[in-house]
């Protein structure tokens, strides 16, 4: 009896344990490869659809396999990553350069996976109102120091896809530091009001809560003990990281532990 009930007390222990297994999340940051020029800055990106090109991208998606991931989800709404994956799969998905198919998508098909998710979510970006405030009260020289931020980080992008391999220029742009220094930059913009007015803090809180919606759909479509791998643009990067790092139950995993590491 006595052996039974500490087999039974290590049974419970065991399920208890896995019931409680923690989900694993990476966030792969990215940039625009099919140049939708619809940001502030955006990357003049190389064609994705060479031969070299996608061998790399092949390479990335080997790589990023070997976390055996469960789900991939993406910065597209959720339908339309429904149904165009879905083509994919048929292969009657007209030929696209845009990161989602290339990466998201191909990363799922390699691992088997029937569906890929979409975590998009709309928000403002009251960027007019901010620049027009900054010009009528002498603070426009803030908008050019953050200015050139975004041209500093697209050239180094840019540069770096004549020397680099993807899978290093993903790391780059999935790093801490990269988010970091992503983050300064909307810091800089919380300079610009005064008293009642203060379209600085509008705009990064607008900006804040459309990542908050993106990581709440990512957090809402993960189960316990299941490993995402989740593809979005560069500039989330800090907000989806610290809504994973400040969730308890699930786990930030460093997409340079998979892709190799790159220094800022």
């Amino acid at each position: 009896m006595k052996w039974f009930i500490i087999i039974f007390m290590f049974l419970t222990s065991l399920a208890h344990a896995s019931a409680e297994k923690k989900a694993e999340v990476m966030i792969v940051g990215t940039f625009h490869m099919a140049n939708p020029n619809k940001d502030l800055h955006n990357v003049n990106a190389q064609d994705v659809l060479t031969e070299d090109a996608q061998r790399q991208l092949n390479t990335i998606s080997e790589q990023l396999s070997k976390f055996n991931p469960t789900k991939v989800m993406v910065e597209w709404p959720k339908q339309i990553t429904s149904e165009r994956y879905e083509s994919y799969l048929k292969g009657e998905l007209p030929e696209s350069r845009n990161e989602v198919v290339q990466l998201g998508f191909r990363l799922a098909k390699d691992n088997q996976l029937q569906h890929v998710i979409g975590i998009d979510s709309d928000g403002s970006f009251p960027y007019q109102q901010l620049k027009k405030w900054a010009e009528a009260n002498n603070k426009t020289s803030i908008l050019d120091a953050t200015d050139e931020m975004g041209k500093y980080i697209t050239s180094k992008i840019e540069t770096m896809q004549n020397t680099k391999h993807l899978s290093e220029i993903l790391s780059f742009t999935s790093s801490p530091d990269y988010a970091a220094f992503g983050q300064s930059y909307y810091s800089k913009m919380l300079l610009i009001g005064k008293d009642k007015e203060q379209p600085g803090a509008k705009l990064v809180s607008e900006w804040a809560s459309r990542n908050y919606r993106i990581c709440a759909k990512l957090l809402q479509n993960l189960a316990d003990g299941e490993r995402a791998i989740v593809f979005y643009g560069s500039g989330h990067l800090y907000y989806l990281r610290r809504c994973v790092i400040d969730t308890p139950g699930v786990s930030l995993v460093e997409a340079s532990d998979y892709l190799g590491r790159s220094e800022f």
